[in-house]
């Protein structure tokens, strides 16, 4: 197969990816498309006020926040605005797109290090195949982005170390990479570093490290500070920090100077799970990169270095106590699975030299190695087909929840109201009222009511009502369970309605509510029972606590278990269900 079809193939497989679970999510839910996390909303909202103009503003009001950890995943969403039809749509597409240039991306990468024709476009297929890649490719998140851009730049870091006389691109594009996830900063770091300390062969054997500075190296550090400088500004103008607000509320600093090994240890089934056999031999992978040092094929450690420092980087900032800081179901590590993918072919390459193409089994030649690239990918084609069910659950949760308090509350709420809730995403797209965000992720207040009453030695939630009695908002939205002192009986937070979520997996708790609080003006309208067949009667929002209508339970396939992961509660102080099995 010449290369040309062979890549043509490799995205046909990808779009057929895509395709077949955005079709199970359509056939199981009846609705137009969603989003798998509430998160998808947040970027999604983000990117609405940057097309009409407010820049990196959150709310309807316009004020800028800091709180946009992919101010640029941000801004190609916004491009959706801008086009007929619905926004959702194509957002889809962009991370679809971005999603199958990541296969591509993979594949070269593993070439560029020195990988065989047939190992690289295996690297590629693996890196389609993986079901968690898929989700991330229509979840709206950007996941597919930054995996596009760490792979490009780790290439072009891979070729410019080899070529130094290179146009110096490497650099800036991870600095890219760090606008659509902050992680990237560290993986920038780490390519200054493998830049500059080199490796020779010694005379007498062995290796010799040297410092290696030149002008293409100070060339690409200027234009990563070209792209990198206005978002810092920006940042450091809105917050008084650098990072955005994001980080104070999902890590309050480093609380220890080795991670633990249960953290390790999840981070290792994270990997594992979709990408068992990659997994196993990207050690491999990674000597080898290592025995090529100083030599004529020496490409650096750059993929191995990554794959190591993020979750030992994770795992010094994991808050203590249950909360495991790896983001739901462990996506603040799939931008690693691609990495896996490239340094276990690599790692197969000098087995697969030595064997050649055929296998002899007496006069009979046996092609041995595609059915052994079958049965490295095999475990992850079946983590994928089950990734369609996991998918259409995580939409189905989303949906049950904070969408379908969105759409209970449009005609019944006032404009004016102020809302404080947990999840900021579908409830601002959809509504037009102020929200006060109770997590931190917008709003660096809250995070620090929480530090300041700890500090006191209070109980967390006394910042969070402290926080209320000062911003006086007309009603909660929340999980009660993360809330149970402030929320309970005699607390002056009334229960009007409240919405179960059928086989949670994906949201914090299993039940949202909506609270009238003590400050209260904006009476909630009643809206009269639309006529129809099966039409039930009229809610009265005056009534008090009444149960949302539920999802049928078999409308959505199954998951594999768990809630979500992430910081615990407002601020990471505040243990969250573990990381699903």
């Amino acid at each position: 197969m010449t290369p040309g079809r062979a890549r043509l193939v490799l995205l046909l497989f990808g779009v057929l990816a895509c395709a077949a679970y955005t079709a199970a999510e359509l056939r199981a839910l009846g609705e137009g498309p969603g989003f798998p996390l509430d998160d998808g909303w947040i970027h999604l909202q983000f990117a609405r006020n940057l097309a009409a103009g407010r820049g990196l503003a959150y709310t309807p009001g316009g004020e800028p926040v800091a709180g946009s950890t992919a101010p640029l995943w941000s801004a190609l969403l916004a491009l959706a605005f801008l086009l007929p039809g619905n926004p959702v749509g194509w957002v889809k597409v962009l991370g679809a797109v971005a999603y199958l240039g990541g296969g591509l991306a993979a594949s070269a990468l593993a070439a560029e290090l020195g990988a065989g024709r047939g190992l690289a476009r295996l690297a590629g297929w693996l890196t389609l195949a993986t079901g968690w890649l898929v989700w991330g490719a229509l979840s709206g998140l950007e996941i597919p982005l930054f995996v596009l851009l760490t792979l490009v730049g780790m290439r072009l870091h891979a070729r410019e170390r080899r070529r130094p006389g290179r146009a110096p691109l490497a650099l800036p594009v991870l600095a890219l990479a760090t606008l659509a996830r902050p992680e990237g900063a560290l993986l920038l770091a780490l390519a200054v570093a493998d830049r500059v300390l080199r490796f020779e062969r010694h005379p007498a054997g062995g290796l010799a490290l040297r410092l290696r500075a030149d002008r293409a190296l100070a060339a690409g550090l200027l234009g990563a500070a070209v792209v990198l400088l206005p978002v810092a500004l920006f940042h450091l103008a809105v917050s008084g920090s650098v990072l955005p607000t994001t980080f104070a509320a999902k890590a309050s600093g480093v609380h220890r100077w080795l991670p633990e090994g249960r953290y390790l240890y999840a981070v290792l089934g994270i990997l594992f799970r979709p990408q068992p056999v990659a997994l196993l031999l990207a050690g491999a992978g990674a000597l080898t990169l290592v025995e090529r040092l100083g030599g004529r094929r020496d490409a650096g450690l750059l993929p191995a270095l990554w794959l190591a420092a993020l979750p030992l980087a994770y795992g010094l900032i994991n808050p203590p106590g249950g909360a495991l800081l790896a983001g739901n179901f462990g996506r603040y590590f799939f931008p690693l699975l691609p990495v896996v993918a490239v340094l276990g072919v690599l790692g197969t390459g000098r087995a697969v030299e030595s064997v050649g193409p055929w296998l002899r089994l007496g006069r009979r030649r046996l092609a041995w190695r595609p059915a052994a690239a079958v049965l490295v990918q095999l475990p992850t084609i079946v983590h994928l087909a089950q990734g369609s069910g996991r998918y259409v659950q995580n939409v189905a949760n989303v949906r049950d929840s904070d969408v379908a308090m969105a759409r209970w509350l449009a005609p019944r709420l006032a404009p004016e109201a102020v809302l404080a809730v947990n999840d900021i995403g579908a409830l601002q797209y959809l509504l037009p009222n102020r929200l006060l965000d109770l997590a931190g992720i917008v709003d660096p207040q809250v995070p620090r009511y929480i530090r300041a009453a700890r500090a006191a030695g209070a109980p967390w939630q006394d910042g969070v009502r402290r926080f209320l009695e000062e911003r006086r908002p007309d009603y909660l939205v929340i999980f009660p369970e993360w809330f149970p002192e402030l929320t309970g009986p005699g607390t002056g937070f009334r229960p009007i309605y409240g919405l179960r979520i059928p086989r949670n997996v994906t949201m914090g708790a299993d039940e949202l509510v909506l609270f009238a609080t003590p400050w209260t003006r904006h009476p909630l309208a009643r809206v009269e029972a639309e006529a129809g067949p099966g039409a039930g009667p009229a809610a009265d929002p005056e009534a008090g606590m009444g149960a949302g209508p539920e999802a049928d339970p078999e409308a959505a396939p199954g998951s594999d278990g768990g809630s979500t992961a992430g910081a615990g509660g407002p601020g990471g102080e505040v243990p969250r269900p573990p990381l699903p099995r």
